[in-house]
Parts: C-alpha cells; sequence; structure tokens
C-alpha cells in the first residue's frame, strides 16, 4: 500500500500573518476555510512540492512555533538563497555539516559555506517563519540509489524538468566528447540519463 506524505501541519499563533508570509514566498493557496470564527483551514503548497502545508485555528494543539526542521528540497542551494531573502524571508547563510552525513540540531556543528565537493544532499540553509517555524533547505542534485522507484519517473513541476533536461544536455555532451561523433539517438541517451538520475541507478556514459 503506497502511503505517500500529503500534509503537514504547522502551528501559528495568527493565521492571517502567516498566510501573507508565506503568499509572498511564492506558496499556492489551496484553500481558505473557516467554518464558524473559532476554526478555519489555510493550506498552501511550496512550488513544486507534491505535499502542502495546513495551519489555521484549532488545527493543532502544538505552540506556535513550534515546528522544527520542516525540510523543503532544492536544486541549487545560492540560487535559494537569494530568493527567499529577496521574497523577505530573511534566511541564513548556507552551510554545511561538520560530520557530513546529515546536519546537527540547531546550529551545533555547522560549517559556513555549502560543502566543499557541493555533494548532493550537503548543503543547507535555514529561514523562519513569523511565528518561528524553522525551515531548512537541502540542496539534492542527484538520489541517492533506491530512494525512487527506477519504474516511475515524474517532475513536480516545468523548472524541476528544465532542469534535469539542462544536466542531461551537459552530460550528453561529455559523452559526444568522449565518442567524437554526434549521437542521432540523444532523445533516448537523455531519456535513460534522466530516469536513471531520478531513480538513483547507475548513468549512461
Amino acid at each position: 500500500m503506497d502511503m505517500k506524505l500529503e500534509v503537514v501541519v504547522v502551528p501559528v499563533a495568527d493565521v492571517d500573518r502567516a498566510k501573507d508570509f508565506y503568499t509572498a514566498l511564492g506558496w499556492r493557496l489551496d484553500a481558505d476555510v473557516a467554518t464558524d470564527e473559532n476554526f478555519r483551514v489555510v493550506q498552501m503548497t511550496p512550488p513544486g512540492s507534491p505535499a502542502s502545508v495546513i495551519f489555521g485555528t484549532s488545527v493543532s494543539s502544538q505552540t506556535p512555533g513550534s515546528a522544527q526542521g520542516l525540510h523543503l528540497i532544492v536544486d541549487d542551494i545560492g540560487a535559494a538563497h537569494d530568493e527567499l531573502k529577496r521574497r523577505g524571508a530573511a534566511p541564513g547563510d548556507v552551510f554545511h555539516d561538520a560530520g557530513g552525513v546529515f546536519h546537527h540540531a540547531g546550529t551545533d556543528a555547522r560549517v559556513p559555506g555549502p560543502d566543499p565537493g557541493r555533494s548532493s544532499y550537503g548543503s543547507f540553509l535555514s529561514f523562519e517563519d513569523p511565528d518561528g517555524n524553522g525551515w531548512v533547505l537541502q540542496e539534492i542534485t542527484a538520489r541517492l540509489p533506491g530512494r525512487l522507484d527506477p519504474a516511475t519517473t515524474a517532475f513536480a513541476s516545468a523548472s524541476d524538468l528544465a532542469s534535469a533536461l539542462r544536466r542531461a544536455a551537459a552530460a550528453h555532451g561529455e559523452h559526444e566528447a568522449r565518442t567524437g561523433e554526434e549521437d542521432p539517438d540523444w532523445p533516448d541517451w537523455y531519456a535513460r540519463y534522466m530516469v536513471s538520475e531520478q531513480a538513483g541507478t547507475e548513468l549512461p556514459t
């Protein structure tokens, strides 16, 4: 049985303030429904995300601002930092973790700057919403083996697809340089590369 993460509930004190904040980040408003003055549900979705967040009135017993370690995935941590800053989110500086596996809790073992090898999964930044709920952005450019079903290839947005095509084009350019000839079957090569990259299986060369 598939079990897909659909919604994360984020506790906030001021629903309209939170709605304005996430709207300014470019998140899509899916719903804003109130049955009375004591119950309101707002659902918003980050660009390209299959999962959404819900906040509102009487939708969570958690203390506002207590949600921490909420992760968003990007393929360019530097560009993400600049966009968040431009949209008013006040992100922290890009960092990597001294342990190199995942980031520690809080600010422990943070090393300034992106991962030196710019390895996938290795670079992060953080920001908070007006209530103090903590978000972390993680740069992922290639998935680890087994993370995705190799029989299923899907892209959450046109931007994700365009990025995958650019990576495939760059890799195919190296492929043609090695073979010393043009590849008339480049669409097939692109397709194999993009499916393999997303599934975390061996890439064509």
